[in-house]
């Protein structure tokens, strides 16, 4: 195992201690917590290390990085768009994905439905929601993302499996708490509609400053960069 790998492996498993952690505080089977390895700027020989290490999942910001990236790996892994997905973009990674995390805008569904229906599959997706507000972060505004659902949710080849939000960085976890307690009512108060074709399975939140945090507040998938691969 060469000295980038044992890292990875070593990295891990502290992320996989703070994980069981966290779970245990909220009194969470952490089994229920996909861990997802962020592979911005990371190279293939270190994903494939992780992939060696256990990790199954993976998560890009760039659609020409994933297709990439996917290309030159030959892996049985879950590839995830996590970053600002562009309605030109979705016929690169429509049948690629597992599951888009970063629905925002109807234009964007209106687009993965007609290419998900054209490779004659069901695209499953995230409804990203701007919790804190901010000016820089791309989502569904709160008060509005039930409204869209029940849009989106008329959508043939579509499906709704939950919602996603990035937390505003802080120096401190517990400072954007909120903004996780904030998805997580949300996700409760739209299940209790029972909108057809939306299971609301699926909490994508936290990453490596605050997915603890993230977790005792309901997150089933966490998004892990720095944590698992080492700063940038």
């Amino acid at each position: 195992m060469t000295e980038s790998a044992d890292l990875i492996k070593s990295n891990l498993e502290a992320v996989v201690h703070r994980v069981n952690a966290a779970a245990a505080r909220a009194g969470r089977d952490p089994s229920d917590i996909k861990l997802i390895g962020v592979t911005k700027t990371i190279d293939t020989a270190r994903i494939k290390a992780a992939y060696d290490c256990g990790i199954s999942d993976f998560g890009e910001n760039r659609v020409q990085e994933l297709c990439k990236k996917a290309d030159i790996l030959d892996i049985n892994c879950n590839w995830h768009l996590i970053g600002h997905l562009q309605t030109n973009k979705v016929k690169y990674i429509i049948d690629r994905v597992s599951l888009i995390h970063s629905l925002d805008s109807h234009d964007l569904a209106v687009e993965i439905n007609r290419r998900a229906e054209s490779a004659g599959r069901i695209a499953d997706v995230l409804v990203q929601v701007n919790v804190a507000g901010e000016d820089s972060k791309f989502g569904i505004r709160p008060e509005e993302t039930l409204g869209f659902i029940k849009d989106v949710s008329r959508m043939g080849n579509i499906r709704v499996k939950g919602l996603m939000t990035i937390a505003p960085l802080a120096v401190d976890p517990e400072d954007v708490r909120w903004v996780f307690a904030g998805l997580g009512k949300l996700r409760i108060d739209i299940s209790r509609e029972n909108i057809d074709n939306v299971d609301m399975t699926c909490l994508s939140m936290g990453m490596s400053n605050d997915f603890e945090v993230a977790i005792e507040e309901g997150s089933n998938m966490v998004r892990i960069g720095t944590a698992l691969f080492g700063k940038r």
